[in-house]
């Protein structure tokens, strides 16, 4: 069962389960997909539907922290609510010592060895490890081993 048909039957549970939150949440989500295959006219495959959801994931988070800024914590609430329904399809995020130690591999495999060459690094470690790391937290680890 591909994610998207997981998460369609996750739509219909939460429908049955009378569970707005969920099933809005989702159905937000399937709307995204359905508006990417439109506008680029093609079939998305797992790994086009996780990057959907990442998207999503970020555009959530950084409201969820204007709206803290702004002192709206009722709106705030909403979007970590609808992040916490879209983070079980995405792939288990790697701890900080994995990631240090898949860096290292990155920079060594690449021949870097100063900050200089963080944008070598950066272009393979964000195709090595694309879905399983933020780029932030890419980025933040590069700076701190090449330093």
């Amino acid at each position: 069962m591909t994610i998207r048909e997981t998460i369609n039957q996750d739509v219909k549970d939460a429908m049955k389960a009378k569970d707005t939150k969920k099933r809005d949440a989702l159905r937000l989500l399937t709307s995204a997909f359905k508006q990417i295959e439109v506008d680029e006219r093609k079939e998305l495959n797992d790994d086009d539907v996780i990057k959907i959801i990442q998207t999503q994931v970020k555009r959530r988070n950084d409201a969820a922290y204007q709206y803290k800024d702004a002192g709206r914590d009722d709106l705030m609430q909403i979007e970590l609510d609808e992040i916490a329904f879209y983070t079980p399809y995405l792939p288990v995020q790697l701890s900080d010592d994995e990631l240090s130690s898949a860096l290292k591999n990155i920079i060594s495999k690449v021949g870097a060895t100063t900050a200089k060459d963080m944008g070598k690094v950066m272009g393979t470690a964000s195709k090595e490890l694309a879905g399983k790391a933020d780029g932030k937290r890419i980025s933040e680890c590069v700076k701190t081993l090449l330093q």
